[in-house]
C-alpha cells in the first residue's frame, strides 16, 4: 500500500473525529456519543497503517487494544455498576495469545491449556458476578469444541469426532434442561437430532468397505 494512502486515512480519521467531538459538545454535552463512530474511524487507520507494513501480529495487539478500551468506555459510561467488559476481555485476551503464538497455537496441549483457562474464567465470573443461573456452561459447551476438532482432524478420526461431539452435545442439553426447565424433557429432540450424525457416518463408512470387499 502506497504511504499516501496511510496519510489520508490518518488526516481523514483525525478530522472527522474532531468534526464529531465538537458536534457532541454543541448538540448534546451530556451524552458522549462521538466515541461510536471514532471507534470504527481508528481501527480503519490503525489497519490502514499496520497492514500496510505487514504486521499483522502488532495489528492484532493494538486492534485488541482498542476494542478493549472502547467497550470498557462504553461499559463505564453506560452501566458502570455491572462490570461486563470481564465478559468480553479473556476471548480477546485469547486472540492475542494464539496470534503470537503462531503454529504453537494448533497444538493439543495448547487447545486443552486455553479450554481449561477458559472454564475456570467464565466459572469464576460466573460464581462472583451472577451466581442466580450457571450460565458458564455455554461458554463451556462451545470451548470444549477446540480440543476436540484439533485431536480428531490431526489424528483424522472424523467418526471419533461425530461420536464424541454428539456425546458432548448430549450431555449439553441434559444440562441446560436441568437447570432451566427441569419439568419439561425437550432435550430428547435436539440429542436425537444429533445421533443421526454418527450413524450416518458409520453406515455411510461401512457401505464403503462393502463395496470395496465386492470389486
Amino acid at each position: 500500500m502506497k504511504q499516501h494512502h496511510v496519510v489520508f486515512a490518518a488526516i481523514g480519521s483525525v478530522m472527522t473525529i474532531l468534526f464529531l467531538i465538537l458536534v457532541n459538545y454543541l448538540t448534546s454535552p451530556s451524552y458522549i456519543w462521538f466515541i461510536y463512530p471514532a471507534f470504527p474511524l481508528l481501527l480503519w487507520l490503525v489497519s490502514v497503517y499496520l497492514l500496510s507494513k505487514g504486521r499483522y501480529k502488532i495489528f492484532v495487539l493494538v486492534a485488541s487494544l482498542l476494542t478493549l478500551l472502547y467497550l470498557s468506555a462504553i461499559n463505564y459510561i453506560h452501566t458502570p455498576e455491572h462490570p461486563w467488559i470481564l465478559y468480553a476481555l479473556w476471548p480477546i485476551m485469547l486472540l492475542v495469545v494464539l496470534t503470537f503464538l503462531g503454529k504453537y497455537s494448533w497444538k493439543l496441549s495448547m487447545a486443552w491449556i486455553g479450554t481449561v483457562l477458559t472454564i475456570v474464567y467464565y466459572s469464576g465470573l460466573n460464581y462472583y458476578l451472577s451466581p442466580g443461573y450457571p450460565w458458564a456452561i455455554y461458554p463451556t459447551y462451545v470451548v470444549l469444541w477446540w480440543p476436540m476438532l484439533v485431536y480428531c482432524i490431526k489424528a483424522k478420526k472424523y467418526f471419533g469426532l461425530s461420536v464424541l461431539a454428539t456425546l458432548v452435545t448430549a450431555i449439553f442439553f441434559v444440562m441446560v434442561r436441568v437447570v432451566s426447565s427441569p419439568h419439561v424433557i425437550w432435550d430428547i429432540y435436539p440429542i436425537f437430532a444429533m445421533i443421526w450424525w454418527p450413524l450416518s457416518m458409520y453406515f455411510y463408512g461401512s457401505g464403503r468397505r462393502k463395496h470395496s470387499t465386492i470389486k
